[in-house]
């Protein structure tokens, strides 16, 4: 199937909702939780957040543009500049998945979709208990993206708790996470390891 630009304007919203969102492949799928100067959670599911520098250690996603019905994370994290991003695994994929509905800002996700809120020493934003693989980060910049009205939120890790069994002669071995991915809307995936290959220096190049 190939589709021109004029085919992919064409498609009915949803359709091509799911098209666009799954043409870069498998992403990580992830909950951020946050929290306003109220008290009031959120939890809501990403399939954007990327890495964007070791050091410092940054990560970003992207945030939809806001409405009255969207944009809850955001807000939260202006008025916090705290946040977390979870690993989602097959336990509770169904309940991660239905955060995604446009609650009231008074509806707390955690609660309505039955995934528990954890917080970690003192740091100001809720985990999500049920995960393995969580990341507390302080939100350090946004850039506004024009060209759709999206957001680029940046934040920088202060908080890392990664399973002992992950830990691989240094790496990450994601497989053992037991974290999924999803494509498009609402289709997951397992993750199964396949390779591993040494980091890449010039003279080891090998001939293929």
């Amino acid at each position: 199937m190939i589709y021109t630009k004029d085919d992919i304007k064409q498609l009915d919203r949803v359709t091509r909702l799911k098209i666009i969102n799954a043409v870069t492949g498998i992403k990580p799928a992830n909950l951020i939780g946050t929290i306003n100067n109220e008290g009031q959670t959120n939890l809501a599911i990403f399939s954007s957040v990327v890495h964007l520098g070791s050091d410092p250690a940054l990560i970003g996603f992207i945030a939809r543009p806001q409405t009255e019905d969207v944009g809850h994370t955001i807000r939260n994290i202006q008025d916090t500049t705290y946040y977390t991003i979870n690993h989602i695994h097959p336990e509770f994929i169904k309940n991660a998945h239905y955060t995604s509905a446009k609650f009231e800002s008074e509806i707390s996700e955690f609660e309505r979709c039955k995934l528990t809120a954890e917080y970690i020493d003192d740091f100001k934003a809720p985990f999500v208990e049920e995960s393995h693989f969580k990341i507390g980060l302080r939100f350090k910049e946004a850039i506004d993206i024009k060209v759709n009205g999206t957001t680029l939120i940046i934040g920088e890790i202060e908080h890392l708790s990664i399973p002992d069994q992950a830990l691989v002669n240094g790496d990450i071995d994601l497989e053992k996470t037991n974290s999924v991915g999803i494509s498009g809307l609402n289709s997951y995936y397992t993750l199964q390891k396949t390779q591993s290959h040494p980091y890449v220096r010039i003279q080891e190049v090998p001939e293929f």
